[in-house]
């Protein structure tokens, strides 16, 4: 293990960073109605293959929620164009969005009126106007809702986003800044029979996560404070995670490099000894450990670098196994499982973590 950051406890730095942050105030998901087994996937797909079988059964993945192509005349499965693909993202995209955002404020007790600032994030297809426009159309937000939408920065972005979302309530103090994670994965998927696809296609799972967050002298103490954010980005392994045009296909497609777990773990002592550099703390100090669902290896590797238990990423991998992985929404998943907990005491120190393309790794900080 690296050496935890030379310096003295600094409590004072801890507590005027909490004076000065944003608060996590409540959070919300959804799903699409259907969801499959991994062996279901596998028949309706008559996948015989014993090594892309192997992939789907050892995924430590149980269930994940899924729009799937429509039936042909002979009972298949239709695989669909890339103008179908983008529509389903569409429309799965603004109804599981919707639906969690209105989950999120339910948990909070807001109103769609209160809401000051929208940022949607997305990686799974791409739209003009974006997400946040949609939304605001759709459920009635305010139309001088400040805006921004974060479109293909992949799993790691529900991070990236919510720093930016934590800096404009910091500047707005009292006002409602909402982050909705919008990721209907299926719009992504390629049928080839390749193994490049097969890991994709046993992986990731349709859902959206929204977090509802403010600044202030009226933020409940209950809810957790973000007092910071740190990033890193392996420029070495640029093209390890990537979603780009597919020739042979005519479609989008993603890619994973087989080492990225064993890159994404390699770096996450150095994110996170970054992260807590100045604070006084340790990360013996660190209580609750939130961790991106981005796969059986990821979670593995991560969880030996970081010198993790398996009751540390237990959310982590609940939701894995329940979800799959659900992109830069997986996250706020796991917090949602966290939440219901209520094991979280006054002074418990938390991070945040996500991992994706770049390749990259994001991290937070953040105090109950």
């Amino acid at each position: 293990m690296l050496p935890h950051p030379a310096t003295a406890p600094r409590p004072g730095a801890t507590a005027a960073a909490a004076r000065s942050s944003a608060s996590i105030i409540s959070v919300g998901t959804a799903v699409p109605p259907d969801s499959y087994t991994q062996e279901e996937l596998l028949e309706i797909f008559d996948i015989q293959e014993p090594k892309v079988r192997s992939v789907f059964l050892n995924s430590a993945i149980q269930r994940r929620h899924l729009t799937l192509p429509p039936r042909g005349p002979d009972g298949t499965r239709v695989m669909e164009e890339q103008g179908a693909l983008l529509q389903k993202h569409r429309v799965q995209g603004i109804d599981m969005g919707a639906r969690a955002l209105q989950e999120c404020l339910k948990q909070s007790s807001a109103d769609i009126s209160d809401i000051g600032y929208l940022c949607c994030v997305t990686t799974t297809g791409f739209l003009t106007p974006g997400f946040s426009a949609l939304l605001i159309r759709e459920l009635g937000i305010p139309e001088s809702c400040s805006r921004l939408d974060v479109v293909g920065m992949g799993c790691n972005a529900g991070l990236n986003a919510m720093n930016a979302v934590a800096g404009w309530a910091r500047a707005h103090p009292g006002e409602l800044a909402v982050m909705v994670c919008v990721e209907a994965c299926s719009a992504a998927y390629v049928f080839d029979g390749t193994m490049r696809t097969a890991v994709v296609n046993s992986l990731f799972g349709d859902g959206a996560a929204a977090v509802a967050v403010t600044a202030g002298p009226d933020a409940a103490s209950s809810t957790p404070r973000l007092l910071r954010f740190s990033s890193q980005i392996i420029v070495d392994a640029l093209p390890a995670m990537r979603y780009d045009w597919d020739d042979d296909q005519g479609k989008f497609s993603f890619f994973l490099d087989p080492n990225v777990p064993y890159v994404v773990g390699a770096h996450a002592e150095r994110v996170v000894d970054r992260l807590l550099a100045g604070t006084g703390l340790r990360r013996s100090d660190i209580r609750h450990w939130l961790v991106h669902s981005g796969g059986k290896k990821v979670i593995d590797s991560v969880m030996v670098n970081l010198g993790l238990s398996s009751y540390d990423v237990r959310h982590t991998i609940s939701v894995l196994r329940d979800y799959g992985n659900l992109s830069s929404g997986s996250f706020l998943f796991s917090y949602e499982r966290f939440v219901e907990e209520g094991l979280a005491d006054p002074g418990d120190f938390g991070v945040l973590m996500t991992m994706g393309p770049g390749s990259t790794i994001e991290t937070a900080l953040c105090q109950w």
